[in-house]
């Protein structure tokens, strides 16, 4: 990652990023921990997707938000303009499930995964435009959240672990080894994860700038 301040004023990324990215892949290691000595299904789901179990690193991106939004402000970088940037991020964060309803009726499960993937970097790359000195940082902290899961799930697919990281979505046709973690292990995370990080995590942002400039 780039150790130089850009001339937007962010400090460099690594130091912002270190750490919320060792406490999650903290997370996504106890995740995997917990599903493969069977812990707790609640808090350990080893269904297909996760089955929004309680320990995993999604909850994480709205704290890492606010974090980040803190951070910035705090090292003198520019204050978003608020209502815009809010205005741009409930926009992206639209973009998927409006043309998701199209997606699902016009592809299969394999091109729903592409299709999903390319609407996803169009609104990764609109929510980065709300404040972009904090999309630069939801970016880094969303491939260094979400490239370990890839990993892990090779590790898994072809190791056959009893763990969610394994799994496809059941109706997910049969494809080799290397494809089934390519659709839905490495794209989905560089893609899909990576936006809702950079929009769910700009929206809490953006709400914590709103509330520290009302009490400035």
């Amino acid at each position: 990652m780039p150790s130089s301040t850009p001339d937007d004023g962010t400090p460099p990324l690594w130091p912002l990023v270190a750490v919320p990215a060792a406490i999650t892949l903290a997370v996504t290691l106890l995740r995997l921990t917990g599903e493969l000595f069977r812990w707790s299904p609640a808090l350990f789901s080893r269904e297909a997707g996760g089955g929004g179990a309680l320990v995993g690193i999604a909850w994480l991106v709205p704290v890492f938000g606010i974090w980040f939004a803190l951070k910035l402000l705090h090292a003198g970088v520019p204050r978003p303009r608020v209502l815009r940037g809010l205005g741009i991020t409930f926009g992206a964060f639209a973009l998927i499930p409006a043309l998701g309803f199209a997606i699902f009726q016009l592809f299969g499960p394999i091109g729903q995964v592409v299709a999903l993937s390319l609407v996803s970097l169009l609104s990764a790359a609109l929510g980065y435009l709300a404040w972009p000195a904090l999309g630069r940082v939801l970016l880094a902290y969303g491939y260094a959240a979400r490239l370990p899961v890839a990993a892990i799930m090779a590790l898994a697919m072809f190791g056959g672990w009893d763990s969610h990281y394994a799994l496809a979505r059941p109706d997910f046709p049969a494809v080799g080894p290397f494809a089934l973690w390519f659709l839905t292990g490495f794209l989905p995370q560089t893609t899909i994860w990576i936006a809702y990080t950079v929009v769910v995590g700009m929206l809490f942002a953006l709400l914590a700038a709103a509330v520290t400039y009302r009490r400035s």
